[in-house]
C-alpha cells in the first residue's frame, strides 16, 4: 500500500469516509489523476499539474480538500475557506453528510480546466 492510501485508511471515523469519498469524487471527474504522498498529506496530480490535496484536520475537526490554484477560481468561492493561507483555498467537512457532490464536482471540473494556471493569479 502506498503512503497515501496508508494515510486515508489510517485515519478514525468520520475522517476515513469523508478521505474516501473526496477520493472517489477526484478520481471520477479527473480519471488520469495520479495521488500521491507529499508533505505528509495526498496530493492529486493531472500529469505533472496538482489539483488539490487532502489533510485530516483533528485540531480543527473537519477534512480539507483544498486547491491549489485557487487564486483562478470563479465557482462556489463564496463557500471556500482561505485562513492562515494567501492563496489555497479549500471546502472544509466535518461530516459525509455535509460534502455537496454537485458543487464539489463543478468545482474540481473548473479546476482541472484550470490546471496549467499558475499558483499565483498574476496581472498582465
Amino acid at each position: 500500500m502506498n503512503p497515501a492510501e496508508e494515510y486515508i485508511l489510517s485515519r478514525d471515523e468520520p475522517y476515513r469516509s469523508i478521505l474516501l469519498h473526496l477520493k472517489a469524487i477526484i478520481e471520477y471527474v479527473v480519471p488520469e489523476v495520479d495521488m500521491k504522498y507529499k508533505w505528509s498529506i495526498p496530493c492529486f496530480y493531472a500529469g505533472k499539474h496538482p489539483i488539490c490535496y487532502l489533510n485530516a484536520s483533528y485540531k480543527g475537526k473537519f477534512v480539507d480538500i483544498a486547491f491549489w490554484n485557487s487564486a483562478h477560481l470563479t465557482k462556489h468561492v463564496e463557500l471556500m475557506f482561505s485562513e492562515k493561507r494567501k492563496v489555497v483555498k479549500s471546502f472544509r467537512y466535518a461530516t459525509l453528510e455535509e460534502i455537496n457532490d454537485e458543487i464539489l464536482i463543478e468545482v474540481l471540473e473548473e479546476v482541472y480546466s484550470l490546471k496549467e494556471k499558475g499558483f499565483y493569479k498574476r496581472d498582465k
